[in-house]
């Protein structure tokens, strides 16, 4: 959603990604679970941006023109696509910007590419839930501001930014290790990711 609408629609892209969470929570136990899952949930996110555009009477002469690049370039549901991974990598690279302080990289990082809750960044930093909340309105207001772009599998930010995206892929692998919430111990999916992550990760920086 950051990359076909922009870094300047952050808080958009978050609020539709949860809107198509919920409800494939709701619609998947009754129709079952589409051939592409990743495709069902970018089409319904992007309808839902696109709807939520047209009621801010200051976008409508914006929207068609969105609508129209949306089209030919974002996936559908039932197509398949191989470009997840270099999605949140570019979005891992796109908020570990020099132009923010290390602690806000770290922090919306994992807000927004690992799916942190404020409470569990917090707990990471052991830092107040309401520093963190700062940290994150400050990263986003920087990088609608200073037009901080995602940025396509450009390999070559990849060595400046190497250590926060680092640290982040280590506490991404610490969560899952001992999970601070939830009935599991150990969540194999977040060490899992991070490994997967690491692995890619070390393979554009240097070793």
């Amino acid at each position: 959603m950051t990359r076909l609408f922009g870094s300047r629609y952050l808080n958009l892209a978050e609020d539709v990604v949860q809107d198509a969470l919920v409800k494939a929570l709701q619609q998947w136990p009754f129709t079952g679970i589409p051939e592409n899952p990743a495709g069902w949930l970018t089409l319904v996110a992007r309808n839902r941006a696109l709807d939520l555009l047209r009621r801010d009477s200051s976008l409508e002469l914006k929207v068609s023109e969105l609508e129209r690049s949306l089209t030919q370039s974002s996936p559908v549901a039932g197509s398949s696509s191989n470009s997840e991974m270099d999605d949140q990598l570019a979005l891992m690279l796109m908020c570990s910007h020099p132009a923010l302080t290390i602690e806000c990289q770290v922090a919306l990082t994992l807000k927004l590419a690992c799916g942190f809750s404020t409470a569990e960044i917090a707990r990471a930093f052991l830092t107040p839930e309401a520093t963190i909340a700062q940290r994150l309105v400050r990263a986003k207001r920087q990088i609608r501001e200073q037009g901080i772009g995602i940025d396509s599998a450009d390999t070559k930010l990849m060595p400046e930014r190497l250590e926060s995206v680092l640290r982040v892929i280590y506490l991404l692998f610490n969560e899952g290790y001992g999970a601070t919430s939830g009935n599991e111990l150990i969540r194999a999916d977040l060490c899992g990711e991070a490994i997967r992550l690491c692995t890619l990760a070390l393979h554009l920086g240097p070793r």
